[in-house]
């Protein structure tokens, strides 16, 4: 495992546990020796379930799985393990989802479509469920409340420090509470990166409501990053509802008794989100993107995306480099509609460009001071509407090479 990310949180938080949910970590051996690579989260009988997944056409057994699975409705249990992706192994990919499967609904009595199955690390190479079958009764065995520390461990692989996040909202007059953990570190991009979160609540909240909530969250979260522009075979992201709060049930996802849960899972996926984009492969700097005056919102999310994902922007900002004008190539690559003439750029504060030019008293001193830092923040406006969009993503450092180069080795 590499060096923790210089822009990790300082400790991970403390995080309540879930009425209704128990969880357990163990070593299999898949590939780390000596280290928990399988967790296991068991939900209470009833819990409601919610999925989004990467849109890769290469996608892993597991992803299918759960896919399917999440049509249901409800979950009873999910198991996770690292080190092994489980994509791009064929039928052997699906008999070890199907056995794994087999092995929780036996030990908890319950429908198959209501275990949940994920896998992340290497890809292409089978699976060695038989040590992951073996963990299995361990896992339900010691399954109680709590235990996200061990849980975010479980499912990290290059990962440098484990994620999780909580937040406390209220359901007309039940508090009810939203926990999440997740990973990732490299091959992320939009439509969910080589990424996990697993978010949980004790809310009662119908699926469909649920669903209309997380595709929400993820948009302005998990799909608002990138570390490197690549998508994986194994994004997933599920959210289950116990409902053991036992709130009112909210009548649509528009009902204003959810204003305050919705704003609570929000605030939890981005944290999730923006502390994968913290981990990223060798990343020295976490970089926030604002682009406005754009045609519509979808639009600035393509200019936004286009400046984060340039190789000269990532590295100008690695070496601290004040070069504006690889933004302007940026916004005008992405293919969107933006004024030249209008073009703004703000870097730190600092205005850059206006009405299409450098600004006559440009110092790039105060510039050069914030590229200097780990925190960078650049806004552009091109000029066009009022569409408006925000991202995340990080430098890219000679640290990111050496860790995809190695990984295997």
């Amino acid at each position: 495992m590499s060096q923790k990310s210089p822009l990790a949180p300082k400790r991970f938080p403390k995080m309540p546990s879930i009425d209704g949910l128990t969880m357990a970590s163990t070593a299999c051996g898949l590939r780390y020796r000596g280290r928990k690579d399988a967790m296991l989260a068991i939900l209470t009988p009833g819990t409601t379930v919610a999925g989004c997944f990467t849109k890769s056409l290469t996608a892993s057994a597991p992803v299918d799985w759960c896919k399917s699975a999440v049509k249901g409705g409800f979950a009873r249990a999910l198991v996770v393990n690292s080190g092994n992706a489980n994509a791009f192994t064929g039928v052997k990919g699906d008999k070890a989802v199907i056995q794994t499967v087999h092995a929780i609904t036996e030990l908890l009595g319950c429908d198959k479509k209501n275990v949940f199955v994920s896998s992340t690390g290497v890809i292409g190479e089978p699976l060695p469920v038989d040590k992951l079958l073996k963990a299995v009764p361990r896992l339900v065995k010691k399954a109680k409340p709590g235990g996200w520390l061990d849980a975010a461990k479980a499912i990290m692989t290059t990962d440098t420090f484990p994620k999780g996040a909580a937040a406390q909202s209220k359901i007309g007059n039940k508090r009810v509470t939203i926990c999440g953990i997740s990973k990732g570190s490299g091959m992320i991009a939009p439509d969910m990166a080589t990424m996990l979160g697993y978010i949980f609540t004790d809310a009662k909240i119908d699926q469909k409501i649920l669903r209309s909530c997380l595709k929400s969250a993820v948009s302005r979260s998990f799909n608002s990053i990138s570390v490197d522009s690549d998508t994986s075979t194994s994004d997933s992201v599920l959210l289950c509802a116990t409902g053991v709060a036992n709130n009112r049930s909210p009548r649509s996802a528009r009902d204003p008794i959810l204003k305050g849960f919705r704003n609570a899972l929000n605030a939890v996926a981005l944290d999730l989100a923006q502390q994968i984009v913290r981990d990223g492969e060798g990343a020295t700097k976490f970089v926030s993107i604002s682009v406005t005056g754009s045609y519509n919102h979808s639009s600035a999310k393509v200019i936004a995306f286009a400046i984060a994902n340039s190789p000269l922007v990532k590295t100008a900002i690695a070496g601290g480099d004040a070069n504006w004008g690889r933004i302007v190539m940026a916004v005008g690559k992405s293919g969107e509609k933006a004024n030249r003439d209008a073009l703004a750029i703000k870097i730190g504060g600092v205005q850059v460009t206006k009405d299409g030019f450098r600004v006559p008293d440009y110092d790039e001193a105060p510039v050069s001071d914030h590229m200097a830092g780990d925190e960078i923040v650049i806004e552009v406006d091109v000029g066009v509407s009022q569409g408006s969009a925000k991202v995340w993503t990080c430098d890219l450092t000679h640290e990111y090479i050496r860790i995809n180069a190695d990984y295997r080795t």
